[in-house]
C-alpha cells in the first residue's frame, strides 16, 4: 500500500471521472479515471472501481482498479487475464476491414481503416497488447493476405 492520501467525500469532478471510467473507446481515459477515483474512499467511487475490475476489456485497467481497491481496504481478487478475443467477433471484423480495402493496400491503410471503422476494437487491443500491438495487428493482416 502506498502513502497516498485517501479522501472519503466525492471529488468535485466525479461526473467527469465516472464518464471517463466508462468510455469504451479510450482505455487511457479509463485508466486515468481509475487512478483518480482510487483516491476517494466513497461507495460510489468504489462501485466504479469494482466495475472496471470485473468488466474492463483491458487488463491494465483491471490491474489498476484492483490496486486502487486494495489501497482503499477492499477485499478483492485480481481476475485472470482474458484469453481469446477481447471483443466478440474481432476476427470477423478485422477480415471485413481487410476486404473493404483495395487489393494493393498497405498495412498502414489497414490499420487506419480499422481505427476509423472500429475504434473500440483498435483501442481495446492497443491497450491490451501495449508495445506488441503493431506486430500483433500486422501479423493478423499478413495472415489474411495468405488466404
Amino acid at each position: 500500500m502506498d502513502n497516498q492520501e485517501v479522501i472519503t467525500d466525492l471529488p468535485e469532478n466525479y461526473a467527469e471521472l465516472k464518464s471517463a471510467a466508462n468510455r469504451n473507446a479510450n482505455w487511457r481515459e479509463r485508466l486515468q479515471a481509475v487512478e483518480a477515483l482510487g483516491k476517494w474512499n466513497h461507495p460510489r467511487s468504489i462501485d466504479i472501481l469494482k466495475h472496471r475490475l470485473h468488466a474492463d476489456t483491458v487488463y491494465g485497467v483491471q490491474e489498476a482498479a484492483y490496486h486502487q481497491l486494495r489501497s482503499l481496504g477492499e477485499d478483492v481478487s485480481l481476475p485472470e487475464r482474458h484469453k481469446g478475443e477481447l471483443i466478440k467477433d474481432t476476427s470477423k471484423v478485422l477480415l471485413r476491414v481487410k476486404k473493404s480495402l483495395p487489393r494493393d493496400h498497405t498495412y498502414e491503410d489497414f490499420k487506419e481503416k480499422l481505427k476509423k471503422m472500429r475504434i473500440d476494437i483498435y483501442d481495446t487491443y492497443e491497450g491490451d497488447k501495449g508495445a506488441e500491438f503493431d506486430s500483433w495487428l500486422e501479423q493478423i493482416w499478413t495472415s489474411f493476405s495468405k488466404r
